[in-house]
């Protein structure tokens, strides 16, 4: 037996490649150092490889840590010169607020509920009569009534100060900042009607241009022929990705029950269309001579429909894959598919290194992984003689083995597991495939009306029967796990515990049953910890979001929130804000002996006291001066911050994000001409306050 590296060398190449991405990304190191790591490695392999035999033999150690030197200063510079910021063209370098800029419209804008969302590229900073060239994109904010022809192309020109995007600072809460970072996009700006003009010159080019003509006839076609908004939302999303029409409670469904990766365009859409046209392509094997051309057609094929569904990072991890295996038939050679992995890994990541922090990216790498390594085995745990059952039998096994692997991914990012993932799996798998199928034969028959018609009715049946087998999957009790926390070695622990009990089952190795044992064992110990540090909690979070008063009071495993009754009731606003900070604090139950004391708008935790006013007469004047800790000023309170201190000693203040921007001056001025500290939630993010 040998190691899976000498069968797969490409992993060889993906551990340092990887790990370059990870030090340089965390360490931020000089673009200097990066290179004397990269240049003094490739010195000392090329010394080796032109020392004598005897040398080379017994100095081979070197050869190997020279090339893991090599590509991890490899790793070190494509993640620096990814990063837009370490550009010397990038607009950040040059741009003061009041500067007029030149943004060119990137993608069709998206309608959103106030107003439409362009992303763009800033091309021109102007500064008087100079103009500078520039690099970067930022997200522009168009009001919606305006009457700006905002098309692909077209360039704003505007002077409205560009804002540094921010996360909201919400404990557990998504990183955007990061996740625009990672795209190239660092800021955004709100155009009013009269904020901008639109110069009669374009930026445009050929193949996006194309492809987006290509890909509105296809949003057409759909609109025209599916019938339902959920029906149409989800039939844009299967076909080419295009996510905007969702419902956002049927994603949820489809979140809740395990099979939300149909709905991202991954290594099932592009095997369908690698099976479509290779069926299409098999009357040119009977010419000779024509291998390489039905090759270089059905990658082409390929590659046009990932750039169709917007290049995600799944989408091209298939398709460099499929790529592989293309060629490797056509050199009539079997490629091992962990060394295919890997080596489409290590492509993709070449190209963007930060995809090594994209969900997508992670969790179609481990179920690939998963299936290959455990369908097998799982479906040799029973023979089945009917053909039917045998074929249900097969879909059970690669829903199995896929989830082995992605289980600890989708606790760690989503923080739960779906329970019925078989049942849904099961009819959901096969039965968007039929509906991808569909889709691509009506897009193709769209030009006969009745074929349209006829194709549209059928189709929007599928659809409605798979959203409502899903929703009542969804709906049904205990059907998923939520509410589950696990930090990054957690994680890792748990990958480590199915890999090695794996590897014990599979390979009758007894290393493989000690290592998933010790890596279980110290699982439970770490979780055990943080459960005990959960129990003794105590903490105030007052919460960042716009509009709106949100405050949680943490003591142990209990909470109690006081703010607006819609955060009540909105469960989108809870799910994005609210439910990770409750997640990663382990808190369950709302327990009304945390909340208030007697006294009128006051929490008394742990003998800190917390005031909460929104509202003139908000507080009773105390006949004796009490100490209060913080003082949260929500809303529009018609509040004298000197009445204040007359009434309560305070030590902090906060201003939450429910005060409207004009009067957070007056707050900010008034405390400072009192000497006091103030934290404005709007600015700084979310105030977390431990009360121990």
């Amino acid at each position: 037996m040998f190691p899976i590296w000498r069968k797969a060398p490409f992993i060889r190449f993906l551990i340092p490649l990887s790990a370059g991405i990870t030090l340089q990304w965390y360490l931020n190191l000089s673009e200097v150092f990066a290179w004397s790591i990269f240049s003094f490695s490739f010195v000392v392999l090329v010394a080796h490889v032109l020392m004598h035999d005897f040398f080379r033999f017994r100095l081979s150690a070197i050869n190997g840590i020279a090339i893991f030197m090599l590509l991890t200063g490899m790793g070190c510079l494509v993640t620096h010169f990814k990063d837009i910021r370490a550009a010397k063209e990038w607009y950040g370098h040059n741009y003061r607020p009041g500067d007029t800029v030149t943004v060119s419209v990137e993608e069709p804008p998206v309608l959103r509920a106030n107003s439409y969302q362009v992303l763009g590229k800033l091309t021109r900073i102007i500064k008087g009569d100079t103009m500078i060239a520039t690099k970067g994109s930022v997200i522009v904010y168009v009001q919606n009534d305006s009457a700006l022809s905002l098309v692909y192309g077209a360039q704003i020109i505007f002077s409205n100060v560009l804002q540094q995007i921010k996360n909201s600072g919400n404990p557990g809460s998504f990183d955007y900042q990061r996740y625009c970072l990672f795209q190239g996009i660092t800021h955004q700006v709100y155009l009013g009607k009269n904020d901008c003009v639109i110069s009669k010159k374009t930026d445009r080019h050929f193949l996006d241009e194309k492809l987006f003509a290509v890909r509105e006839k296809v949003l057409s076609v759909l609109q025209k022929y599916i019938h339902g908004k959920k029906e149409y939302g989800l039939a844009e999303a299967l076909l080419i990705g295009y996510r905007d029409d969702l419902d956002k409670n049927l994603i949820q469904s489809y979140t809740n029950t395990g099979v939300v990766h149909i709905v991202a365009i991954s290594g099932m859409h592009i095997a369908l269309i690698y099976w479509l046209l290779a069926l299409l392509c098999r009357p040119l094997r009977k010419i000779n001579h024509s291998k390489w051309f039905t090759a270089a057609v059905i990658i082409s094929g390929l590659w046009l429909f990932s750039l169709l569904a917007g290049a995600q990072a799944s989408v091209l991890r298939s398709a460099v894959m499929f790529t592989c295996i293309v060629i490797g038939k056509n050199f009539s050679k079997q490629g091992n598919i962990y060394n295919t992995l890997a080596a489409s890994a290590f492509i993709l990541l070449c190209y963007n290194p930060f995809w090594l922090w994209d969900v997508g990216f992670q969790l179609s790498y481990a179920a690939v992984l998963s299936i290959v390594v455990f369908v097998k085995p799982i479906y040799n745990w029973f023979y089945v003689k009917n053909k039917l059952l045998d074929f249900v039998w097969k879909l059970n096994a690669v829903s199995i083995s896929a989830q082995l692997l992605t289980t600890p991914f989708s606790i760690y990012h989503f923080h739960q597991f779906p329970n019925f993932f078989l049942l849904t799996n099961f009819v959901a798998v096969p039965l968007s495939s039929i509906i991808v199928l569909g889709e691509i034969f009506l897009c193709a028959g769209a030009f006969v009306p009745f074929i349209g018609t006829l194709a549209g009715k059928i189709l929007s049946f599928l659809i409605w029967l798979m959203n409502s087998y899903i929703e009542r999957i969804a709906s049904l009790p205990y059907s998923v796990w939520d509410g589950m926390h696990i930090n990054v070695v957690q994680c890792i622990l748990l990958m480590l515990v199915v890999g090695a009990c794996g590897t014990w089952l599979l390979e009758k190795q007894k290393t493989g049953a000690w290592i998933g044992l010790y890596s279980l064992f110290l699982f439970a110990i770490l979780r055990s910890c943080s459960f005990r540090q959960s129990a003794n909690q105590q903490k105030l979070i007052v919460y960042n979001i716009p509009k709106h008063e949100a405050i949680d009071v943490i003591k142990g495993r209990s909470f109690f929130f006081a703010g607006d009754s819609t955060m009540l009731t909105d469960k989108i606003l809870q799910n994005i804000n609210l439910r990770p900070a409750r997640i990663l604090s382990r808190v369950r139950s709302c327990d009304e002996s945390v909340g208030f004391s007697a006294q009128k708008d006051m929490f008394i935790c742990n003998s800190k006291k917390i005031l909460v006013l929104d509202k003139s007469d908000a507080f009773d004047t105390p006949t004796k001066k009490i100490t209060v800790d913080v003082l949260v000023i929500s809303k529009n309170a018609i509040l004298s911050l000197p009445d204040l201190i007359q009434a309560f000693q305070i030590r902090q203040v906060v201003l939450d994000s429910s005060v409207p921007h004009w009067k957070i001056n007056y707050w900010a001025s008034a405390c400072d001409s009192l000497h006091l500290p103030y934290h404005n939630v709007s600015e700084e993010g979310a105030f977390v306050m431990n009360l121990n």
